[in-house]
């Protein structure tokens, strides 16, 4: 009978001393938690800081290339160019002319490179960038090459980076197929 109430008593002293945390173990365990917490929060927003700068990279990359593709598309197939008028001018807009279709190329007030033509109006850069320096002009003389344009315009990302926003400058000559 001695042994069962030793082993009874001692049963209740493990419970008793199990019983809670004390406030030492609760602050390691919260301050543990916090470092591990902060750790996480910095890898989380580098993360986030790297995904925004590649984004702003590859949609200033991906318009650019798209508006030279496009504009290379569309004055290769162009029968005439009504603006820039002679060899030499420069201007912040063009026009050319495609199966009798007038296509106009300029800058609008948002700072988006926009076609108008009798099909309506388009943007040629997405909501992520602006264009801005576009300029056109002219190339040619009287005895070698003519209907050549010298395009440059500069594609910058409107996603705010640590490092700046996201600008590159893209210059191409385009000339029309001889007919």
């Amino acid at each position: 009978m001695k042994k069962i109430l030793n082993f009874q008593f001692s049963i209740f002293n493990l419970r008793n001393s199990q019983i809670g945390v004390t406030v030492v173990e609760l602050l390691l365990y919260m301050s543990i938690l916090s470092v591990l917490l902060t750790i996480l929060t910095s890898v989380f927003v580098s993360a986030l800081d790297v995904q925004s700068e590649s984004n702003a990279t590859s949609s200033v990359e991906q318009d650019g290339n798209y508006i030279l593709a496009r504009l290379a598309y569309d004055i290769h197939r162009a029968q005439s160019i009504n603006i820039p008028v002679s060899n030499g001018d420069t201007n912040d807009n063009f026009q050319i002319v495609i199966d009798g279709i007038n296509y106009a190329y300029s800058i609008d007030a948002n700072n988006n490179l926009i076609l108008v033509n009798n099909f309506g109006t388009n943007n040629l850069n997405n909501y992520g960038t602006s264009i801005s320096a576009f300029s056109v002009q002219r190339l040619g003389n009287a005895g070698g090459i003519e209907n050549t344009l010298r395009i440059n315009f500069t594609v910058t990302s409107k996603t705010e980076r640590i490092s700046g926003r996201e600008v590159r400058n893209f210059q191409t000559n385009i000339s029309l197929r001889r007919q």
